[in-house]
């Protein structure tokens, strides 16, 4: 299990809920009123043509950008305005389309990295190295061991992880992201450049973190894996909702089907 006491404790049916949620730059409308909401404990795929609008979502729902209207609420409470730093702290954690991990660490130490907002020994404990500071050490080492076994990644711990190939590198954010013990985890774009093994690969790691409860969202271009893996999509097209429904209506939709074939 590596669904962390604060996952176990959430009761609410929908974990997500976008409400009317609008962005604008410069005058030009990105988002214009989306909604939508995401059950507790499936996987909800985010689909658009180039353009759409997907990341600029995924940005307002993690934090980083703040929206002109509308609401996000996760678990119940409105988040349009919390820091993000609050948010991991919350449950929502996120990776990005390009890899960012710490290249001159080891694997084990960027994962043990993504529990700093689960630790609770301050700046003086470290510096001293009281018991307390190194028992709580011990413990972030064991959890990321147990993430990088999780995520198949154990064989390089001790590697430094920018001399990994890109396809674990992939992985390894993923479980740096696990680290934080999220009740929703948000992929952007997890599959960019894998090959069909590991993409093959992915696909089953997030099946695997379903499992296990963790609430997921993900960007993605790869339609067979979205389809594959996915309970719900969303469809986005010019920054406004067009579908929103189970794979298989969303691939009978014929407004979807014209948005990706420029007829629309």
């Amino acid at each position: 299990m590596i669904l962390s006491q604060q996952a176990h404790e959430t009761r609410a049916k929908q974990i997500l809920e976008v409400q009317d949620l609008t962005k604008m730059f410069g005058g030009v409308t990105a988002q214009d009123q989306i909604s939508f909401s995401i059950e507790k404990g499936i996987v909800c795929g985010l689909i658009g043509p180039n353009g759409a609008g997907k990341t600029t979502l995924f940005n307002m729902i993690t934090g980083i950008y703040r929206p002109d209207a509308g609401k996000v609420v996760f678990n119940g409470k409105d988040i349009k305005k919390t820091p993000v730093h609050r948010l991991v702290k919350a449950g929502v954690a996120r990776t990005f389309q390009h890899v960012e991990l710490f290249s001159s660490m080891t694997l084990l130490e960027n994962i043990m990295v993504g529990m700093h907002v689960r630790t609770k020994a301050g700046f003086w404990a470290a510096v001293t190295r009281i018991p307390a500071m190194k028992k709580e050490e011990r413990q972030s080492r064991r959890r990321a061991e147990e993430l990088l076994e999780f995520t198949n990644l154990t064989a390089d711990a001790h590697k430094m992880a920018g001399d990994l190939p890109a396809g674990r590198q992939k992985t390894a954010q993923i479980a740096r992201a696990l680290a934080s013990d999220p009740l929703l985890l948000l992929l952007d774009e997890p599959a960019a450049g894998l090959n069909p093994v590991e993409t093959h690969a992915l696909g089953k790691l997030i099946q695997k973190i379903k499992q296990s409860g963790i609430t997921m969202m993900l960007v993605e271009h790869d339609m067979s894996l979205v389809m594959e893996i996915s309970d719900k999509v969303v469809v986005l097209d010019r920054g406004k909702k067009l579908a929103e429904g189970t794979p298989r209506q969303i691939q009978n939709n014929e407004a979807v089907m014209s948005a990706y074939l420029g007829n629309g």
